[in-house]
């Protein structure tokens, strides 16, 4: 089967029942998301479908769903009245052949909210016996932007330095409150990083697969959607 990849901008009507339920509950904001794609064969819908999906502050308090997938989706599933407008004309748009025109020494702007961890070894003294064994979430600025390090050189990217001081990546972080729902009666809570700043592309093959598949875990809930645009171009990457 031919690889596709369609990404969507969407903007939210924050009026709609719907939408402030979602906002407020990823996983009912997941849900809503899928009901615009067809029922998966086997394995789960997200995975099949490579959905991954991100929310945005946009222009003039509005907010906008960036959604990117595998199969195009049909957003006339979604309840009456969930979208305020479409944004560009289609709303969907593929988005595979701008991808593959990425080059390894290329330079780009990029967006990514993620949910950095850390899984807590069994011989960590500095963290609390009852979290040994488990992941925990990194909060420190600095731990986040290690950790994206660390993903970007598994992704063929790697994180610019700032002009000032070439061992500080030119990335910001957004302190963005803990993502939460509810799943099945079980609460449902990821800390959160927004990651804004510029990167170079190392390994361009590994890159567009990262691009594809997302960066970090939490995928269903919002992270992982990494968002690229020319150095110069604009609001930058959305």
């Amino acid at each position: 089967m031919e690889t596709k990849l369609f990404l969507s901008k969407l903007i939210l009507n924050q009026r709609s029942y719907e939408a402030r339920r979602d906002l407020a509950d990823c996983h009912d904001l997941h849900r809503t998301i899928m009901s615009a794609f067809p029922q998966a064969d086997g394995a789960a819908a997200r995975d099949e479908f490579g959905v991954l999906f991100r929310v945005d502050a946009g222009r003039n308090g509005k907010i906008v769903l960036l959604v990117q997938s595998q199969a195009e989706p049909d957003w006339s599933r979604l309840p009456g009245g969930f979208l305020l407008e479409t944004e560009g004309n289609p709303a969907c748009k593929p988005v595979l052949s701008h991808y593959a025109g990425l080059e390894t020494g290329q330079r780009l702007l990029f967006r990514l909210l993620a949910n950095p961890t850390k899984r807590v070894s069994a011989k960590n003294n500095e963290e609390d016996a009852r979290w040994h064994g488990k992941r925990i979430e990194l909060r420190r600025e600095e731990d986040q932007i290690a950790w994206l390090r660390r993903r970007g050189e598994a992704a063929g990217f790697r994180l610019l330095a700032a002009r000032v001081n070439r061992d500080i990546p030119n990335v910001q972080t957004a302190p963005r409150p803990k993502t939460s729902g509810w799943r099945e009666k079980s609460r449902l809570s990821f800390g959160s990083a927004l990651f804004n700043g510029e990167l170079e592309i190392t390994d361009a093959e590994r890159f567009r697969q990262a691009l594809s598949d997302g960066v970090g875990s939490g995928k269903a809930y919002g992270f992982g959607l990494l968002s690229v645009a020319p150095i110069g171009a604009g609001r930058g990457a959305e």
